[in-house]
C-alpha cells in the first residue's frame, strides 16, 4: 500500500469530520472527545478545530483506493516551546499494520523538529496497550510525568519521544 499524506485545513472540514468519527466510533474510550461530543458539531466548531494556531493536521489516504486511513494532528506545547504534542492519532482497523501510524509519527516528528522543538509528546489511556507498542516502536518511551486523571482513579500514561533519536524500527 503507498500512503499519501496530506495536510488539512478548514476547508477541508468535511474530510476531517469522517474519519474523525470514524475514530471516536471505533475507539470510543482512546480519546479525550466522545462521538456524542462531536457527532452534531456544526461547521464551524469542525473549521476551529483545523484553525488550531500553529498545529498541523495531516490524513493519510491509500493512495491506490484514494481513500482515507488515518489521521494525526501536531500542536504546539502548552508551556514549553521545546515540546510538540502529537494528538488524534488513528488508523482505520482494516489497514493497522501496514505502516500508516510510522508514516503519521514521522511526519509529526519532522513538522515538530521543522518548529524547532526538541520533544514530541503524548498521552495514551493506560489500557491501549495495542497503540502504545506502536508508539514505542517509534521511539516513544513512557515518561513519570503525571497524565491526565482519568475516571476510576487511573492516569493517561504520558509517553515522549526525543527528537533528536533516529527514524522508526517498524509498524
Amino acid at each position: 500500500m503507498t500512503i499519501d499524506l496530506r495536510t488539512m485545513s478548514a476547508d477541508d472540514w468535511r474530510s476531517w469530520r469522517s474519519v474523525r468519527l470514524a475514530a471516536l466510533t471505533d475507539a470510543p474510550g482512546a480519546f479525550g472527545s466522545s462521538l456524542h461530543e462531536w457527532a452534531e458539531a456544526p461547521e464551524e466548531r469542525w473549521r476551529a478545530r483545523l484553525s488550531i494556531p500553529g498545529a498541523i493536521d495531516l490524513m493519510a489516504f491509500d493512495a491506490d483506493e484514494n481513500a482515507p486511513v488515518g489521521m494525526a494532528t501536531g500542536t504546539l506545547g502548552d508551556d514549553n516551546d521545546s515540546r510538540a504534542q502529537l494528538t488524534s492519532m488513528w488508523v482505520d482497523p482494516t489497514v493497522r499494520g501496514r505502516g500508516v501510524a510510522t508514516v503519521l509519527i514521522t511526519a509529526i516528528a519532522r513538522w515538530a523538529v521543522s518548529i524547532g522543538a526538541a520533544t514530541l509528546a503524548l498521552t495514551v489511556m493506560p489500557d491501549n496497550l495495542t497503540a502504545r507498542r506502536a508508539y514505542e516502536r517509534n521511539g516513544f518511551v513512557v515518561s513519570g510525568e503525571p497524565g491526565a486523571l482519568l475516571p476510576g482513579g487511573q492516569r493517561e500514561l504520558v509517553m515522549l519521544r526525543d527528537l533528536g533519536l533516529q527514524g522508526p524500527v517498524c509498524d
